[in-house]
């Protein structure tokens, strides 16, 4: 049995989350970095007794869909999967169902799921600081229980996830990163794009109908020199202050 650790995490949160939950699962996984332009996923085929832990944040209550694309192209030939769903502090909407559906199309096995709260990827004012010490607990106790449960021979499949069929429709944000006049065209933000929407040749410009504003390249950049319009973020902020200001909790979704 081996043990792999999928995750789709441009700024960090979902990779922070992922991993306190699968270092209390089994220390020793294997990691496969969804955002990873240049990889092969379809070299990826897995084998009935292994576990795909498989951890995406939610965009607009849907999974990225270039996570989803990438994640068709793997086979899963019966791997279990425990899927994390990682969010801002808002809500999830479809993306658990979403990922569920997509994960069965590719021959995996869900047989758990988690729901774990990060700091919002843009308005870092929501979940500020989170995961923190009280999640890391809480998701080490969700793995316990998981792992408890499989190993006690239970195959029971996950449950119904909540979300709804058809998906909700999500369009994309409008806040697409830009460099400013600090940009020194290192061409880092370019390299680790994760749908390519950076040139190399010109890392001062932004193809703003391939990005997906996952801020990986706000995230990386040494100068800090790009950023998203403050007038957007403001009003974005306005928009989410009341859904995302309340305390919300991880949660365990387990036959």
């Amino acid at each position: 049995m081996s043990v792999y650790n999928i995750t789709f995490s441009p700024t960090g949160g979902t990779k922070k989350a992922a991993d306190l939950f699968v270092n209390s699962f089994c220390p020793q996984s294997t990691c496969i970095d969804l955002t990873d332009p240049g990889a092969d996923f379809s070299a990826f085929s897995f084998h009935e007794e292994d576990i795909c832990i498989v951890s995406v944040p939610s965009y607009g209550g849907r999974v990225p869909a270039i996570a989803v694309s990438r994640l068709q192209q793997m086979r899963g030939n019966g791997a279990k999967a425990i899927l994390i769903v990682v969010y801002g502090n808002r809500a999830y909407d479809d993306t658990f169902v979403e990922l569920q559906d997509t994960l069965t199309a590719s021959g995996f096995s869900p047989v758990a799921a988690v729901a774990a709260i990060a700091e919002h990827s843009i308005m870092r004012q929501f979940a500020t600081g989170r995961p923190d010490a009280q999640d890391e607990k809480e998701l080490a106790d969700f793995a316990v229980t998981i792992r408890s449960k499989m190993e006690a021979g239970d195959q029971s499949a996950c449950p119904n996830l909540p979300g709804n069929r058809p998906y909700r429709e999500y369009g994309g944000v409008p806040m697409k990163p830009q460099a400013g006049k600090d940009c020194t065209a290192c061409g880092l933000c370019a390299g680790k794009c994760p749908v390519g929407a950076i040139d190399a040749a010109t890392p001062s410009k932004t193809d703003t109908k391939r990005c997906i504003s996952c801020m990986r390249c706000v995230a990386v950049c040494p100068q800090k020199s790009r950023s998203v319009s403050k007038t957007l973020l403001a009003a974005g902020s306005m928009k989410l202050k009341k859904a995302c200001s309340s305390y919300r909790k991880n949660e365990l979704f387990l036959s």
